[in-house]
């Protein structure tokens, strides 16, 4: 059962451009042009509502900074929980060193906001 048929000249059949008139091309290339102004037209128009008070917008953009901070934090801790898990079963000091830093750097990382808060007072 052959489901595709081969055909054993297919290397001497060479592949023929359509024909295209110059009024064509000269068309074809309007269309192009008016395709990429518009979807550029909507692609990069913005619509930025700005707030009364500019202190809230940069205590806005303030939290969510260091909410990706802090997902950050979360994540190098969990790291560092499975990287000590890993070296006390592994029996590998070296291993179980950089796992109580990696331990350490993502509590300091997580509560960043935090202790800055703290400096600062």
């Amino acid at each position: 059962m052959k489901f595709f048929k081969k055909n054993e000249n297919s290397q001497s059949k060479a592949t023929q451009k359509l024909p295209m008139t110059g009024r064509m091309k000269k068309n074809f290339c309007r269309y192009c042009v008016a395709v990429l102004a518009v979807t550029m037209m909507f692609g990069t128009s913005v619509t930025a509502f700005a707030a009364n008070d500019p202190i809230a917008v940069v205590n806005n953009l303030s939290n969510f900074i260091f909410g990706l901070i802090k997902a950050v934090g979360m994540i190098m801790l969990g790291f560092g929980i499975v990287q000590v898990g890993l070296s006390l079963k592994s029996h590998d000091p070296s291993q179980r060193a950089n796992g109580f830093l990696t331990l350490a750097g993502g509590v300091v990382i997580t509560f960043a906001k935090e202790i800055l808060t703290l400096i600062t007072g």
